[in-house]
């Protein structure tokens, strides 16, 4: 833990509870702010040593005893303290450990609400962290992924996310650029003198090789994404070809209603399956054809739209039909209109037909793509499915364990608008251009930069960050 060079202020004391609503062993309520130690005091006796207070006790230590309402007692617990500057939000905490349950949580939250507190708002622990700078606002957004991570890969890039990776990296562009800024505010203090700090020729290869950084983190963005929101699979193909059928194949239970009938899926379904540590948002669409009625027509447009989103489209035909080779056009039309969707073929009820293997070559040569078979009703074929799905995510496995993955929207964007100012700079450089046009540009990539780690706080951007934190975070 960062301890930091100021003596922090208390803030009001706020409580919550910690751990998920619901019946288990134990749960936690938390506690931080000024006089926490003093609210505790008031309604918690030792076992032990009862005459001795939490206010006089060491930070990390731990207290067996009773919490009492006046004198009913609520519950036997553990009572942890920590103190200012060494505890999670750098002010004195204490975290109650109660017996698990919503009426026990209630009664022990309500009985430190009535002695002092106030409930904390939706990720405020995290807030007063990143306010008395024991994190920075990139690592408190990691800690709400991490809490939300539902593969390994994701959880994996959250921990080196929280642990600093990308600060640091940031953290060293900002000082390049805080000392290029720096020299050319000086230089405009001596305008008169006409005095060059820094050579244009070395500024503007500085500014290349901060820009070169600065995409290198853009790009990364695509493999962030996929591994922080899962990859966004399409399953679409004809009425019939067995879609749903194929989506509880991968799901492993009965999720989307199955009929012989063609179009009994009117709407998409979304659920999600891990596989080899990386999450497929699998979506089962309505089928694709003309519509016969209105609302099978907005099913068909939904399809299209989440075809659009798709990271991956897998086109399920049935090659146990006649007609299974009509739909090459169709798979070269996704092709041609979906570029930067990766496109598998799947040759549903191969169970159907003898002359599945020689249909599906057939289609394999002349729609010039892989084609997996599989029978979705039978379970057969499903492991090179998912080996071929997994393709898609070659090399995410090793990029999972990276300490630099840009995963957010946010900073892809902030890291994109630096990249533009950099850019502008070296090109009002190469044209000669005024001192002042020139530290604008960096100025403003320098608070592009510090925007994402908190260095430029926005209040907007930041209750938007951590509104989106449970209550007890």
């Amino acid at each position: 833990m960062n301890e930091p060079d100021f003596l922090p202020l208390q803030g009001e004391p706020i409580a919550a509870i910690a751990t998920p609503v619901g019946v288990g062993a134990l749960a936690v309520v938390r506690m931080s702010g000024e006089g926490v130690f003093s609210i505790a005091d008031r309604v918690f006796t030792k076992v032990r040593s009862p005459e001795t207070s939490l206010a006089d006790s060491p930070g990390y230590t731990a207290h067996f005893g009773k919490l009492y309402d006046g004198d009913r007692m609520i519950d036997e617990v553990i009572v942890l303290v920590f103190r200012s500057p060494d505890s999670f939000t750098v002010e004195d905490m204490v975290e109650i450990t109660c017996h698990g349950g919503p009426v026990v949580t209630k009664h022990v939250l309500k009985l430190l609400l009535d002695n002092g507190c106030r409930l904390a708002e939706p990720g405020e622990f995290t807030r007063r962290a990143f306010l008395n700078g024991r994190i920075d606002l990139l690592q408190a957004e990691a800690i709400g992924e991490m809490i939300h991570a539902r593969s390994e890969s994701a959880y994996r890039t959250a921990v080196n996310q929280m642990s600093g990776g990308l600060s640091g990296r940031l953290g060293a562009l900002r000082e390049q650029l805080l000392h290029s800024c720096a020299l050319l505010e000086l230089e405009l203090d001596f305008s008169e003198e006409d005095v060059e700090f820094q050579s244009r020729e070395e500024l503007s290869r500085q500014m290349e090789n901060l820009q070169h950084e600065v995409d290198k983190l853009v790009e990364s963005y695509q493999h962030g994404r996929l591994l922080r929101e899962g990859v966004a699979t399409a399953i679409i193909g004809r009425p019939n070809a067995g879609k749903s059928t194929l989506l509880n194949a991968l799901l492993g239970e009965e999720r989307a209603i199955v009929s012989h009938m063609p179009g009994t899926t009117r709407d998409y379904i979304e659920e999600c399956f891990i596989y080899e540590k990386t999450m497929f948002r699998l979506t089962d669409t309505a089928g694709l054809r003309e519509a016969m009625e209105e609302i099978e027509h907005e099913g068909i447009r939904r399809s299209y739209e989440k075809i659009a989103q798709a990271d991956l489209i897998l086109y399920l035909l049935d090659i146990g039909s006649d007609s299974c080779r009509d739909e090459i056009t169709a798979i070269n039309d996704l092709r041609q209109s979906y570029p930067d969707a990766r496109l598998l073929v799947v040759a549903n009820k191969t169970d159907r037909t003898a002359e599945s293997g020689k249909r599906i070559a057939e289609v394999g040569a002349s729609a010039g793509c892989e084609v997996i078979g599989i029978s979705a009703l039978n379970r057969s074929g499903l492991a090179e499915l998912k080996s071929a799905m997994s393709a898609i995510t070659e090399g995410l496995d090793k990029l999972h364990d990276a300490s630099v993955l840009v995963t957010s929207m946010r900073h892809y964007e902030a890291l994109r608008n630096a990249s533009d100012a950099l850019r502008n700079a070296r090109e009002l450089i190469d044209a000669q251009s005024e001192t002042e046009l020139i530290a604008f540009e960096l100025r403003s990539a320098l608070d592009y930069v510090g925007e994402i780690t908190g260095k430029v706080v926005n209040e907007e951007v930041m209750n938007v960050i951590f509104g989106q934190f449970c209550i007890g975070k």
